[in-house]
């Protein structure tokens, strides 16, 4: 399948079509998908790759959804369910930071189903209070709408009162696929993909960046791909309020979808690399690491991501499902990764200011 009339396209940063990407998808070409992708995100940041030194914190695992696809999620009174105090975060984010420092704080959990909105104020407030020089990146656009639901607020008064309280942005999860058919087979009590979108553009008109995520690798197709992609592109282009888009490798140890294994890395590579094409209104793509590898995440930014990610120090959702990476890593082996890739390491902060250039040694 020849693909020259798509790279035409993009090497005159022409838009391509939901139809161009997906006969990339269907391509097994991927030396020119890499290629393409290579240059539509030098057009963006030049040779720079970006990571943060970021601490993931999950306060509960008791969740009122029960997602197929979720390993984390505990009922309350299950083993292995647990729900930090306030206190005990802030605590557990002391010990870290003596040892590792942080300049971003990515917050997401479960759905409690006895926490009041009032809890997560008070959790953003405390966080502000003991790390004022921290941005506070909280809260996925599922746990918007069930905070809008259990406080009898409307969504731009949920947003505001959560941005008052310190929420400085919010991260991309639960966007999963938008696909109602899809939906309904790995996570049927969860919000729709029409409401995630709904919360994501209240955010951007609140003046909230956030990010923006496609879980991808389980029962999907390319077309539901590619339907996502669009309508996350057509939301950008209304509020240019997405920061990144990261595709997140569907991970199946301890879920309840059956039959399908992990994603593979010629998978994993395309689906960034097209990612970075069609969405051509996204300034950042990034390459997960604790998804993807450490490996197939340094390849990754020869394949169009701009971003590795960071620190992260303290990740529970994705090794419930099996990952096969470590929970942290170190601004060494992370600098170290991005030079052997080619590009230049650029720690950054939330907003992708820039804080400081690694340069070569």
């Amino acid at each position: 399948m020849s693909l020259k009339r798509i790279e035409r396209k993009v090497f005159n940063n022409s838009r391509i079509s939901p139809e161009d990407a997906v006969r990339l998808f269907e391509s097994d070409d991927i030396h020119t998908i890499a290629e393409l992708a290579e240059y539509v995100a030098s057009r963006f940041n030049g040779r720079n790759a970006y990571f943060i030194l970021n601490h993931h914190i999950n306060p509960t695992n008791i969740c009122v959804n029960r997602c197929r696809f979720c390993a984390f999620s505990k009922s309350k009174g299950e083993k292995g369910a647990y729900e930090l105090t306030i206190d005990e975060i802030i605590k557990k984010l002391k010990r870290h930071r003596k040892r590792q420092r942080f300049t971003e704080i990515h917050l997401v959990g479960g759905l409690h189903p006895d926490w009041p909105f009032e809890h997560y104020l008070s959790l953003l407030r405390e966080m502000k209070t003991h790390f004022p020089g921290v941005n506070i990146k909280a809260f996925t656009a599922v746990e918007v709408d069930y905070f809008s639901r259990i406080s009898n607020l409307s969504l731009p008064e949920t947003l505001s009162a959560l941005k008052e309280a310190g929420l400085d942005l919010m991260p991309g999860g639960g966007a999963e696929i938008f696909d109602p058919v899809v939906r309904k087979k790995i996570c049927p009590e969860k919000i729709s993909g029409r409401r995630w979108l709904e919360v994501m553009k209240e955010a951007h008109r609140a003046g909230i960046k956030t990010n923006a995520t496609m879980l991808y690798g389980h029962v999907e197709n390319y077309r539901h791909r590619v339907n996502h992609l669009l309508k996350l592109r057509e939301l950008q282009d209304q509020t240019s309020g997405f920061l990144a888009f990261i595709p997140l490798a569907f991970h199946p140890v301890n879920t309840d979808i059956k039959g399908v294994g992990y994603t593979s890395g010629i998978d994993d590579l395309k689906t960034i690399a097209i990612s970075r094409i069609f969405l051509d209104n996204f300034p950042h793509i990034k390459a997960y690491w604790i998804m993807l590898g450490e490996k197939v995440a340094q390849i990754a930014l020869m394949s169009g991501a701009d971003d590795i990610d960071g620190t992260i120090i303290d990740e529970r959702i994705t090794h419930s499902a099996g990952a096969l990476s470590g929970t942290e890593i170190s601004v060494d082996e992370l600098t170290t990764l991005i030079r052997a890739a080619g590009k230049i390491p650029v720690e950054r902060d939330s907003f992708y200011n820039v804080l400081r250039v690694h340069e070569d040694i």
